[in-house]
């Protein structure tokens, strides 16, 4: 990641003149809102970010959303709440659902190792929980690192579980039954040319992937000068670490799902959402699938994407007060310098201006 530049220190003084030592106790309900709107504005501009797309999820609504600055520079093209990137990392919070409902059906056992599912796997002493979690194996120098390349093993996972395509299963599993319609299973659907197994889309869910990435958000490399340079948004396939492509909307209709019963259990929401613990009895920034921390004697439960040069993305959530704060942007500069991988989410600014402005 980036080292550190002047909108770094301008982004952290933003947020901390704005004087919000504690929650919205300090500011009007119909006021909080529109200073969200300000300072993401503001700090979008001192970032050099072109365009970035933001909504608040309060008991399972939508209570504010709103596009910032613009999806395309070059057409002029305004972002707006619908406005489709690529989530990058949080592509992880997918892929564990899809473990943990098998979990849920006595499918996958998370502390065996994943040689007994017959899988080739770089680490067959690994098990589905250390995986989730990004815990090291036993002889590693630290207990915890956060690797989505690793976290990718999981792909082949899921598929041994439920026996079809990983993207087929997020098509169906997920993003169908959410509806999240403005949301697609890999940007390299895009290639008309693109080999598929038969069968695995049908033509209608096809075409609406490919019109819905016609217009997904530019991506741009930002210089230490402001200055945003168009570049190509990568054609990967999906997998369990990254590929996603949705809104802020659909991502709402995600985590009202998570918040509910409609995809996992209460008890296994619990248990992803519950530090794990290193060899000796430490707590880790992690649960299964989703970063974990406490603040100001609250459970945050989070996630962030990178994807170098191209787009960033943050989504933070309450799980006491039912609040979801989701932000996706079209550039890297959400992400890059604030070292979210070590599992501090209040390096973030961003989740930072959220936490004492609206909780």
């Amino acid at each position: 990641m980036r080292g550190p530049r002047t909108s770094v220190a301008l982004l952290v003084a933003a947020v901390l003149a704005a004087g919000l030592r504690t929650s919205a106790q300090l500011v009007p309900p119909t006021a909080t809102f529109p200073l969200l709107e300000s300072y993401l504005e503001s700090m979008r501009t001192q970032a050099g970010i072109p365009g970035m797309s933001a909504a608040v999820v309060r008991d399972e609504q939508i209570v504010w959303e709103k596009g910032f600055g613009f999806q395309n520079l070059e057409s002029r093209l305004r972002a707006t709440p619908d406005t489709p990137y690529l989530v990058g990392d949080m592509t992880e919070m997918l892929a564990a659902v899809l473990l943990l409902q098998c979990v849920e059906q006595r499918r996958l056992d998370l502390d065996a190792p994943v040689r007994r599912y017959d899988l080739s796997q770089p680490e067959p002493d690994a098990t589905p929980r250390g995986l989730l979690s990004h815990t090291t194996p036993p002889n590693a120098p630290v207990p915890f690192f956060y690797s989505p390349e690793r976290y990718a093993n999981l792909t082949s996972l899921v598929e041994w579980c439920v026996p079809q395509p990983f993207r087929k299963s997020v098509a169906h599993r997920v993003l169908r039954y959410l509806a999240m319609r403005d949301s697609v299973p890999g940007p390299d659907l895009a290639n008309r040319d693109l080999e598929l197994p038969e069968g695995l889309f049908e033509a209608a869910d096809l075409e609406r992937y490919r019109t819905t990435l016609d217009r997904m958000a530019a991506p741009y490399k930002v210089d230490a000068k402001n200055r945003a340079e168009r570049t190509e948004w990568p054609r990967m396939t999906i997998s369990a670490s990254n590929g996603l492509v949705s809104t802020v909307r659909d991502l709402a209709q995600l985590d009202k799902a998570l918040d509910g019963d409609g995809l996992l259990l209460e008890e296994t929401r619990e248990m992803a959402w519950t530090p794990a613990v290193d060899r000796s009895g430490t707590l880790l920034p992690t649960g299964l699938g989703w970063f974990v921390q406490t603040y100001r004697n609250e459970r945050l439960v989070w996630h962030f994407g990178y994807v170098p040069n191209a787009y960033s993305s943050l989504i933070v959530k309450v799980p006491s007060r039912q609040l979801t704060f989701i932000l996706l942007a079209n550039s890297d500069g959400l992400s890059a310098q604030f070292d979210l991988a070590s599992g501090d989410v209040t390096r973030s600014p961003y989740a930072l201006l959220f936490l004492r402005l609206v909780k």
